[in-house]
């Protein structure tokens, strides 16, 4: 039996039995779960979502107790955290030189000027910006693995996690139901194994319509765009918002880097984003707002169909 078809901030996401779905509210959105496979899948589910629990509650920064609010309070004292914790905040950090600096997860003073997670109706003045740009960088965050520590060069700057937890979340969850196949959807991003998914992407214009559509197998799909929240994407090059050009959508073997990829794409834009595409063989396409697509090779390959 196939699945049935899922959307990219489209469509909500539906599966065909057999098998067990579940539906339930994380990170401030929705986490829909399809497993499949032998044994109990109900257990299954409960270690899924308890894995996200977990890392909510480590890492979230919305939530004042987690490890990482700790450490944005800290005034650039040293924090104690626990090895997974400097582990994924040392993927961040590479990935912003990856990404040429497209990508960064210390943007919190960012992120706090132009009020970001009140809206982003906020436009700060250029000396708020210019103070905002210093207190954030990858390159503030100073990681001790031999001490065990983590802390904040600037006591301004603060970890951001909007652009990665969810996909390392996606990840772990996988690994924690250990079923042979399943699909989550935590907010619009995909993780799939097992049995292959037709996932859609919509149009950038039009969220109810579908522009793209592809089959999902072992592997993640995330978006980014601004037909949803606005113009909510900084550039951390330049301290400033992201145009509205349209959205990107990216496929990775792994949740965590198909998050980090659809965030960092978008910034650098359809064209700077599709010849970093191109050069590092990573599946992108880029939706414009005037109609065009644009497809780098390695998500031509993946035989996608254009939806009229």
């Amino acid at each position: 039996m196939k699945w049935r078809n899922v959307s990219l901030l489209c469509l909500p996401a539906l599966v065909a039995s057999p098998g067990l779905d579940r539906s339930v509210l994380a990170m401030g959105t929705r986490l829909d779960l399809h497993l499949e496979g032998p044994g109990h899948l109900d257990a299954a589910s409960e270690a899924a979502l308890r894995e996200s629990a977990r890392i909510e509650a480590a890492c979230s920064t919305w939530k004042p107790a987690s490890a990482w609010s700790r450490l944005n309070a800290a005034g650039g004292r040293p924090v104690a955290l626990a090895p997974e914790w400097l582990e994924v905040l040392a993927q961040a950090q590479a990935w912003q030189r990856r990404t040429e600096g497209a990508f960064d997860p210390v943007l919190m003073a960012l992120m706090r000027v132009w009020d970001i997670r009140g809206g982003g109706h906020r436009h700060p003045s250029a000396e708020e910006l210019a103070r905002a740009r210093r207190a954030a960088g990858s390159a503030l965050l100073v990681l001790d693995r031999k001490a065990g520590t983590a802390r904040l060069r600037d006591p301004e700057a603060g970890v951001e996690e909007g652009g990665f937890l969810k996909g390392y979340a996606l990840d772990r969850m996988r690994a924690a139901a250990g079923t042979p196949g399943g699909l989550l959807n935590f907010g619009g991003q995909l993780l799939a194994w097992g049995r292959p998914v037709e996932a859609s992407i919509a149009d950038p214009q039009d969220r109810q319509r579908p522009r793209l559509s592809i089959r999902l197998k072992d592997a993640s799909l995330s978006g980014s765009g601004t037909s949803e929240r606005g113009r909510h994407i900084l550039d951390p090059r330049t301290g400033r918002r992201c145009p509205a050009w349209g959205s990107v959508a990216v496929v990775a073997p792994d949740g965590l880097t198909a998050d980090i990829l659809s965030t960092a794409l978008y910034v650098l834009g359809p064209e700077r984003g599709l010849a970093w595409a191109d050069r590092h063989g990573t599946a992108a396409a880029f939706l414009l707002n005037d109609g065009t697509i644009r497809m780098s090779p390695a998500f031509r390959a993946l035989h996608p169909k254009e939806l009229r």
